[in-house]
């Protein structure tokens, strides 16, 4: 005969079993409602800026980007989208690998893949932001945007 384990009694009080998982899928869910609030302010303030603020969308050429990025603000802002933009997605999709990859060679190339992505687009976009020079130096007067001393 077989015993079965004794059942709790269930007016007993709850004690919480010692665990061992760290609360980084918490921290994740956390993270995720932060910055998402936050890439909204972000994404929103660049489209009215862009499309709303002067001649419109008619202004945005190589001279408009090349003046913004003559100000650290807006280095700053767009770095910060971009960073809270890449790290947002990649926690996403990382969330996506890990309820439908089954196998766990499979999530592993996965995110393998997802994380090699995120630090060539991260690394690129933020050599691109603090590296543009809007005046080229053997560049056409002409062809300069207005920010710069010929």
């Amino acid at each position: 005969m077989t015993t079965s384990p004794a059942i709790a009694n269930p007016r007993d009080t709850y004690k919480r079993q010692k665990s061992t998982r760290s609360n980084f899928e918490l921290y994740g869910w956390v993270f995720m409602r932060a910055s998402g609030v936050i890439l909204l302010v972000l994404i929103f303030g660049h489209l009215f800026v862009n499309l709303m603020v002067g001649e419109g969308v008619n202004a945005i050429d190589f001279a408009f980007v090349g003046g913004k990025w003559t100000s650290p603000f807006w280095q700053t802002w767009d770095l910060v989208m971009l960073w809270l933009a890449m790290i947002h997605g990649t926690n996403g999709v990382r969330t996506i690998i890990n309820d439908y990859a089954e196998r766990d060679l499979t999530r592993l190339w996965l995110k393998i893949a997802l994380y090699t992505a995120f630090v060539v687009v991260t690394v690129l976009g933020t050599l691109v932001i603090f590296t543009f020079s809007p005046c080229p130096v053997d560049a056409p007067a002409e062809l300069l945007p207005s920010v710069c001393t010929a």
